[in-house]
């Protein structure tokens, strides 16, 4: 009786024991699966220098844009030192320009200059005969020369006054015997005429001259006038 209740003991002993193995053998993953490490510790046992360093690792913050932000903004500042780049040249360029403009700007001035001061001289060394027969015909009048001497050096100061004039491109306007053109002649007095001359120039007094189509002067002139005509324009 006494070794059956040993056995039965031992036995109840020896459940138990194979319950609590197993027991355990089930919490341990539970354990292992919620175990937390102290990182504390880790950080107390770092060097004095430790700091100084985290402190320099969190100073440089990461960029936080992604890459084709930065790739835009790189683009955008290329782009914008190349424009600055073509603005120099364009204004040196514009520049260059001004200065060769304002060259020959005055290199034309001093050519036209040359050439009206040229013209000028041949036009005055024209003149120089003109002058020199008036001179002798001067001297002719106070020598008591004759008439026709006089005379004749008279006509050529007037010829040679005219070849000057249309050597410089002036030539005078026709008026005598040609119908009255208020843009060419003016009428300075009127004369009574058969009624088939009314409005012709019947007398010129002095003579107009032009350049090509620019009139220097309108020529004087007597204008004829038909009796009716003038009758007519009286009332």
């Amino acid at each position: 009786m006494v070794s059956f209740r040993r056995e039965k003991k031992k036995q109840h002993m020896e459940e138990r024991t194979a319950a609590g193995e197993a027991r355990a053998t089930e919490q341990e993953p539970t354990a292992e699966r919620f175990r937390v490490t102290d990182r504390r510790r880790i950080n107390l046992t770092e060097p004095e220098g430790g700091d100084a360093a985290n402190d320099e690792g969190s100073a440089e913050t990461p960029s936080l844009k992604p890459t084709y932000v930065e790739e835009l903004e790189a683009r955008a500042r290329a782009a914008e030192q190349q424009a600055l780049e073509v603005q120099s040249r364009f204004e040196q360029v514009r520049a260059e320009l001004r200065r060769e403009t304002d060259e020959t700007r005055q290199r034309l001035a001093r050519a036209s200059d040359e050439r009206a001061a040229r013209e000028k001289a041949s036009f005055i060394a024209a003149l120089l005969p003109t002058l020199d027969n008036l001179q002798r015909a001067v001297e002719a009048a106070e020598g008591g020369g004759p008439r026709e001497a006089l005379l004749e050096g008279l006509r050529g100061t007037i010829s040679g006054f005219e070849s000057a004039l249309a050597a410089a491109g002036a030539e005078h306007v026709e008026a005598a015997g040609r119908r009255f053109d208020p843009e060419l002649h003016e009428a300075v007095d009127t004369a009574e005429v058969e009624p088939e001359r009314d409005g012709t120039v019947t007398a010129q007094y002095s003579r107009g001259y032009r350049i090509g189509k620019q009139l220097l002067r309108p020529a004087r002139v007597q204008v004829g006038r038909a009796p009716g005509a003038a009758q007519g324009a009286t009332e």
